[in-house]
């Protein structure tokens, strides 16, 4: 099977994972706060640590397995933990600067591309 497509049965997967997490976390804290988000970009980053380490130092695994697990579940489950992943090789690598560069940029450009795009629909759409 191509590898595109292992990615995308994981990203079913790790979709309706995360759909699974929202609903629970719904019901044990309430809809107050983002529980949900905080949960799955937790959980995802710890998996992917797990995961990326033993497949580098234990497990003999094939780019349709390394597909599945991280892009696929992991990206479906959470794209955070690929975001995080990044950054944790940036500052192995000792590139500090790139990695203090890349996480400030990463959420303060996506913070703003999030109000932007509410703002360009709410614009187009409220008159």
């Amino acid at each position: 099977m191509p590898v595109v497509l292992w990615v995308a049965l994981g990203g079913a997967i790790g979709s309706a994972a995360r759909y699974g997490v929202n609903v629970w976390s719904g019901r044990m804290f309430g809809a107050e706060f983002p529980w949900h988000t905080l949960i799955v970009n937790i959980l995802g980053c710890f998996i992917m640590g797990v995961l990326t380490a033993m497949m580098a130092l234990k497990l003999n695994m094939g780019q349709e397995a390394r597909a599945f697990l991280t892009t696929g579940i992991l990206g479906g489950f959470t794209t955070f933990s690929a975001f995080a992943l990044d950054f944790a090789y940036l500052v192995e690598r000792k590139q500090l600067a790139a990695a203090g560069g890349y996480a400030l940029a990463s959420v303060v450009i996506s913070l703003l591309a999030v109000f932007a795009g509410l703002a360009l629909i709410r614009a187009l759409y409220a008159a």
